[in-house]
């Protein structure tokens, strides 16, 4: 049976994005860094970045897609002609928007009525498969003080941001079982089934 998963790399001291997060820096200063694992040891890690690119479709919010700011029409995301997701992608904004498709399979649909909406058409596109919750932080809030995410998979880097987007603040009564554990230097990768 498919479920609604999340993976997302976050610092020891909870912070998926550093301080002052701009176009010029989507993740922040120093949130960069929280991605080396992916880059720096793919072979060591390669299981874990098949289980984020593994769903049938995935939802993100809108400042995932295009940032911060003022919302531009001509942009088409932060990965260039081809994105990494190959699969149908859910952005969640308030002014809608005509599909984007893009190179390899994946098309950004634009959902302004919610977060349950968005997920009732990415459970549509993604048949028998996961659907995943991408990011960014407000959005895996949502869904999880919504208690509509099954797996919850944190990626920990080795690292202190001291300020930025937390992933937690403001979530209440979530109850986590880890069921896997692994890791390199670089990062520990933490599963935890959601209980409800």
């Amino acid at each position: 049976m498919s479920q609604v998963t999340c993976d997302l790399t976050i610092s020891l001291d909870g912070f998926v994005a550093g301080p002052n997060q701009s176009l010029a820096e989507p993740l922040g200063k120093g949130g960069e860094r929280l991605h080396r694992w992916q880059f720096e040891e793919p072979e060591a890690n390669a299981a874990a970045r098949e289980g984020i690119l593994a769903a049938g479709a995935y939802i993100m919010g809108r400042n995932m897609f295009a940032g911060p700011g003022t919302w531009d029409e001509q942009w088409r995301g932060w990965w260039g002609e081809e994105p990494p997701y190959h699969a149908p992608v859910f952005v969640l904004t308030h002014q809608q928007r005509e599909p984007l498709e893009m190179q390899g399979g994946t098309t950004f649909n634009f959902v302004a009525d919610g977060i349950e909406s968005a997920l009732a058409q990415a459970r549509k596109a993604a048949g028998s498969k996961d659907v995943a919750i991408a990011g960014g932080a407000d959005t895996v809030r949502q869904y999880l003080s919504a208690g509509l995410i099954d797996e919850l998979r944190l990626h920990i880097a080795p690292m202190v941001l001291g300020a930025g987007e937390r992933l937690l603040d403001g979530v209440e009564n979530l109850k986590l079982e880890p069921t896997e554990v692994s890791g390199t230097s670089l990062v520990t990768h933490v599963r935890y089934r959601i209980i409800r």
